[in-house]
């Protein structure tokens, strides 16, 4: 059981603190992809989420795959994938590591700004969109992965976490769920058990190197 100050210190300096404002989107020098400037519409959504079933995202701790849930939250995930595909999500960091709660990445202010620095967790894309509550059925079991978000409507950016543990009933239904792991858990198990500072930020970056979209064939 996690104590009920560590949940909330998690929804307010973590979960609640992924906004989406102050942070341009900066492509890495590999990419050559053009990265959104808006979420997909219902339209665009359908259609990319027609050609993503899993994303395997390799880290500095090894690769995992996420199932994708485009049935449950299909704006999160086609922005999800959107991301992916242009090369947004690498060199960026797990910037927030709390063992047995959630390990938090997609701030891109982390592929240049390393440790604890005052913006951390505000990051985003340069646009936010609306939260899409978790369909019957869908609950924050462990692995399970979701949208940061602040407290602000229309604020799911890039941002997103990954449950450490079974928290069904610990977090607020409010957070996008869209998608679980199903391979690699370990990788996150290691990433879980990292040191952090006093502020849950790694000692040693968790660095992801890049997210690959696969299609359901």
């Amino acid at each position: 059981m996690i104590p009920s100050l560590l949940i909330r210190y998690v929804l307010v300096g973590v979960l609640v603190g992924a906004t989406v404002a102050g942070c341009a989107t900066t492509l890495p020098s590999a990419s050559t992809g053009i990265c959104p400037t808006a979420a997909p519409t219902a339209a665009e959504a359908s259609a990319i989420n027609a050609r993503a079933a899993r994303a395997v995202v390799t880290t500095s701790l090894g690769f995992f795959t996420i199932e994708l849930y485009p049935q449950a939250a299909p704006i999160a995930t086609a922005n999800f994938v959107a991301l992916a595909r242009c090369g947004y999500y690498s060199r960026i960091t797990f910037h927030r590591v709390i063992a047995g709660f959630v390990a938090q990445a997609g701030d891109p202010q982390t592929r240049t700004l390393e440790g604890e620095f005052d913006t951390l967790g505000s990051g985003g894309p340069g646009y936010g969109f609306a939260i899409e509550p978790p369909a019957d059925g869908y609950n924050y079991d462990q692995y399970v992965v979701a949208m940061g978000h602040s407290a602000q409507p229309d604020s799911n950016g890039s941002q997103f976490f990954i449950d450490l543990a079974d928290l069904d009933g610990q977090l607020a239904r409010s957070y996008t769920i869209f998608g679980k792991v199903v391979a690699g858990t370990g990788v996150i198990d290691a990433i879980g058990a990292v040191a952090t500072t006093g502020k849950d930020v790694p000692l040693q970056a968790v660095i992801i190197s890049s997210v690959v979209i696969e299609s359901g064939s």
